[in-house]
């Protein structure tokens, strides 16, 4: 792999439905084999020095979907968090939520927020997990919080914007990966990828397997990237 690695990778983990469905099999095993996927990547990416890394687990328009399928996402992301927990703060891990909590069932609710304080002081990856978040919710909050304090006009500005989002203290998103074969950001961190690069591929999630993602590190190295100064 080349020694280009991004500072901070953002994944849209697209396509587990459609992968359980082309085998036959029940919506929940493509979100298992999801989930398999989700630790095979944190321990790569772990492994190879990535300092901040943030995966998308339900937007604020998956509310739209029928219950059963709201409750089967928040029952994999539960599970994931609790299995995960301490081998994440064995490796020196450091997890962060955005998005908004209060809506999320109460029980994965205290697993995120259990999780978050044990590995608050942890040096190593900032694994965000982005539940019940969207990019455009995400900006309107950090707005009202800033008239809520009366911030003068003439004192905003990116940097401040920055202050008031979610990601506070993250650097911008230098590679978004989305599988699947949609080729949209669907509203995901639509001020931090400003100046991003993006890796789409047609492959399903349960198999964007150590292969594929050395595939998207490898695209982004061959990048250069100009940040509109060329």
């Amino acid at each position: 792999m080349s020694d280009n690695l991004p500072q901070h990778i953002a994944i849209i983990p697209d396509g587990t439905r459609r992968w359980a469905r082309k085998r036959g099999l029940p919506d929940i095993e493509g979100a298992r084999a999801g989930m398999e996927t989700a630790h095979q990547t944190v321990a790569y990416l772990v492994n190879a020095g990535l300092r901040y890394l943030t995966m998308w687990g339900f937007s604020t328009d998956n509310w739209k979907r029928s219950e059963e399928q709201v409750g089967l996402l928040f029952e994999q992301a539960h599970t994931w968090i609790e299995r995960d927990v301490a081998w994440l703060n064995r490796r020196g891990v450091r997890l962060r939520h955005i998005g908004s909590i209060d809506r999320l069932p109460s029980g994965l609710q205290r697993a995120i927020s259990y999780c978050v304080e044990l590995t608050r002081k942890n040096t190593g990856m900032t694994l965000t997990v982005a539940l019940d978040y969207g990019g455009r919710a995400e900006i309107i909050k950090a707005i009202r919080n800033m008239m809520k304090v009366a911030i003068s006009p003439h004192m905003v500005n990116d940097d401040l914007v920055s202050d008031y989002l979610y990601t506070d203290g993250m650097p911008d998103v230098d590679l978004v990966v989305r599988t699947g074969g949609e080729l949209r950001l669907s509203n995901f961190m639509i001020w931090q990828a400003a100046y991003s690069e993006y890796y789409f591929t047609p492959i399903l999630w349960p198999d964007f397997d150590e292969i594929e993602l050395k595939k998207a590190l490898e695209a982004y190295s061959q990048r250069h990237r100009r940040f509109g100064g060329e």
